[in-house]
């Protein structure tokens, strides 16, 4: 059987012969390149390439040139930018261009190993799963540096993954195609869309179809997070390093390394972590509070927040360059009022997840409780759907769910923002108070339960937030 081969294209001998030597000790034969022109020779005469990794600026072009004319012409060839230390904009435009990672001067080859070894899983033959014991294996590699041999999903097994993003709408077809695309990518992805909309889903299907799923998939939620407490949670710190750390403690990145740091609310992050996050992902290194040693790291980066990051970085709330950082791709989930077509599909699904959990008999849904779903205002999508399924599972008296068994009425604010004609048995005042009530509660699960947040998205002061809550006793 013959090896894997890389293409390797570099103006600098010296980093050629680097770059070679050590690809070669893993395993692969290497063809070299020192310019554009004979990098296309190279293609032309073969495409079967495990990987290719190309520097940025050539002698007859630009590397961009390069990942464009591979993505184009060979898409089945993963292809890394070589950049030139701190130039974190070509990174991120190589990313953008279709690179699936970037290695930065000096090439740190611990680095260059993480990325290969991506770059292998990534190359593998779906079709050849059942025989998937790579070619690199075979030969000149040392015992140690082989490459492991990947666990390669065919096509059933992602369509079953794909399947817990339910529904056939045209907005969620779209959002499973573009996750499929994502996964062979190592870029950084923002997830955005209003709460409740899936967003955690995504980055975990990301994950489980790409290289690194069988590593750890690491979510946090960073609004969660005590601002004190941050550093020590993302970074980890060292026994005694301050009162009460009475043992070594390991960070989130730590913990997800070879995986994937799923950071749900990134807007929520302090402007001083912000600079600490922005320098972990340009270094791909941490330093664990209280350590001497910076510690390598090799984890993929999905942030997401319900919040659109761009306005916070015009205010001056995010910053510029980790907006770029994050956000190299963005993938939208759609809220429920852009996919109504699922909602009987979706209402299905969670009754059946729902007795299964509960130990219920099955529940169906009678056609006045299908189009009641279909034409409620969800404010918190699909989570919201869920909680309504479970309140109708507990008041439902037979088989049946009903249109009174959802209790939507207690919940609905109509959607132009209007008030509902007033029951004649009940003062305005009463009634007005009510409505006020009902806002402020809607605006606090929007938002979390983070009330700074609940008073920007409701246009009032913290302390103006804080009276109300307390008039109409809401904790």
């Amino acid at each position: 059987m013959s090896q894997m081969r890389a293409l390797v294209v570099d103006d600098e001998p010296d980093l050629r012969e680097l770059l070679d030597i050590t690809l070669s000790r893993m395993g692969l034969d290497v063809d070299t390149a020192e310019d554009l022109a004979s990098a296309r020779r190279c293609l032309a005469d073969r495409s079967d390439y495990a990987l290719c990794l190309t520097d940025m600026r050539l002698p007859d072009g630009n590397g961009l040139t390069l990942i464009k004319e591979i993505n184009r012409d060979h898409e089945q060839i993963p292809v890394a930018m070589i950049t030139a230390f701190g130039k974190v904009e070509d990174a991120v435009t190589a990313l953008k261009y279709g690179a699936f990672d970037f290695v930065s001067k000096p090439v740190d080859l611990e680095v260059l190993r993480n990325l290969v070894r991506t770059a292998l899983k990534l190359r593998q033959d779906d079709a050849e799963k059942a025989a998937a014991e790579p070619a690199a294996t075979v030969g000149k590699a040392p015992a140690t540096e082989k490459p492991a041999a990947p666990e390669v999903l065919d096509d059933d097994e992602k369509s079953l993954l794909l399947q817990r993003l339910i529904g056939r709408s045209e907005a969620i077809k779209r959002v499973r195609q573009t996750i499929v695309k994502l996964a062979r990518s190592q870029a950084p992805v923002f997830i955005s869309g209003d709460s409740g909309t899936g967003k955690e889903l995504a980055a975990r299907l990301i994950h489980d179809l790409g290289p690194r799923s069988e590593e750890p998939f690491i979510a946090v939620n960073c609004g969660a997070i005590p601002s004190e407490l941050m550093e020590s949670e993302f970074f980890g710190h060292i026994k005694g390093s301050f009162t009460g750390a009475d043992a070594d403690k390991e960070g989130l990145f730590q913990a997800a390394q070879g995986g994937t740091l799923f950071l749900d609310e990134v807007a929520d992050l302090p402007l001083p972590m912000q600079v600490k996050l922005l320098r972990v992902i340009q270094e791909k290194t941490v330093r664990p509070i209280g350590g001497r040693q910076e510690l390598k790291i090799d984890v993929r980066i999905l942030s997401a927040s319900h919040k659109p990051l761009k306005p916070l970085v015009e205010d001056g709330s995010f910053r510029n360059d980790l907006y770029y950082r994050l956000n190299v791709i963005e993938l939208h989930m759609p809220c429920l009022a852009e996919r109504r077509g699922d909602i009987a599909l979706l209402a299905g699904h969670f009754l059946d997840s729902i007795g299964e959990q509960w130990g219920e008999p099955p529940r169906t849904l009678g056609e006045d409780a299908i189009e009641a779903l279909r034409q409620h205002n969800y404010s918190g999508n699909v989570r919201e759907l869920v909680n309504i399924l479970q309140r109708a599972v507990t008041l439902c008296e037979g088989d049946v769910i009903t249109r009174d068994d959802l209790s939507l009425d207690q919940d609905a604010i109509p959607a132009d923002g209007g008030i509902a004609e007033r029951p004649e048995d009940r003062s305005l005042d009463d009634y007005i108070e009510d409505v006020e009530r009902r806002i402020l509660e809607n605006a606090l699960r929007e938002a979390r339960y983070n009330k700074t947040e609940a008073a920007r998205q409701l246009g009032i002061t913290f302390r103006s937030l804080r009276y109300k809550l307390k008039k109409y006793g809401i904790d």
